[in-house]
């Protein structure tokens, strides 16, 4: 597979992009998944790009944003089309989004009705642009649970929807991870790659805690150290071809990426460390 690092990893710290690319590249990572809100700030200063990132061996696999899907489809059109240009500028294209923001449970028929036609339209849209629309699996979206993503993808019906696999929120749904990846793998385009210490830790990973910069970071551990079995998931399942991001919200960013970097080499695309 094909590693990266997310810039969300570094939403609290002061790291430029230069510093975050040039330390990517010297551990053999093979890109950047852009965070959208880092892609906004960055676009004051055109010669960071897609093809800045490309000469010097890295690209952007993904953007990860957020999109209003329960809004208007004005709204909708509107945020999307400023993302769409985003990816287009960093040569990338595949926009991650979230399937709403309520659980498949929450959701009346009505709703769960509106954002899948949302979700056409905005697949059309992406389409004519030469991009994919990818859902992430995610509690409190309508991709919470394996019936309910597969359930998504039947209404919405349009091939550029596609699936980005947070391994650690399926897992967290109960459901058998490896049964998921198997039965979603026709959608997979890009997964998330995170661990935790226990059960009991879960709501570290909610947005209102993630995103604070005095939020709890308990439990957070490194791939290889956590509930999640990564070295049976990588045995049993065919995920050659597909690209990953390490997808880390604790402390010490580096040490604990090039940790995981490392550890994950025999099931990369093999890359010298420099």
């Amino acid at each position: 597979m094909n590693l990266s690092i997310c810039t969300i990893s570094f939403r609290h710290g002061l790291q430029s992009i230069e510093q975050i690319t040039e330390w990517a590249g010297k551990r053999g990572f093979d890109g950047i998944e852009l965070w959208g809100t880092h892609a906004r700030h960055l676009a004051s200063d055109p010669e960071f790009n897609g093809s800045w990132l490309r000469s010097i061996g890295l690209s952007v696999p993904m953007i990860s944003d957020y999109l209003p899907l329960e809004q208007s489809w004005d709204e909708v059109r509107a945020t999307a089309i400023r993302t769409f240009s985003l990816a287009n500028h960093w040569k990338t294209n595949h926009v991650r989004i979230f399937a709403g923001g309520k659980g498949s449970l929450q959701s009346t028929n009505e709703e769960r009705s509106y954002i899948a036609a949302q979700l056409h339209r905005l697949c059309h849209l992406a389409e004519d642009r030469g991009l994919r629309i990818l859902l992430e699996t995610h509690p409190r979206t309508l991709c919470d649970t394996l019936p309910s993503t597969l359930q998504l993808l039947a209404e919405v019906n349009h091939r550029a929807l596609h699936v980005n696999f947070d391994v650690l929120h399926v897992w967290e749904s109960g459901v058998d991870v490896n049964l998921a990846f198997q039965q979603l793998q026709p959608f997979i385009k890009h997964m998330h790659l995170k661990n935790i210490t226990s059960t009991a830790h879960l709501d570290v990973f909610i947005p209102e805690n993630v995103f604070s910069s005095s939020g709890s970071r308990k439990g957070m551990t490194s791939l290889f150290k956590g509930c999640i079995d990564y070295k049976t998931f990588f045995a049993m399942n065919d995920i050659s071809g597909l690209n990953a991001s390490l997808e880390w919200f604790g402390p010490h960013p580096f040490e604990i990426l090039e940790e995981d970097g490392k550890q994950l080499l025999p099931y990369r695309k093999q890359k010298l460390y420099h």
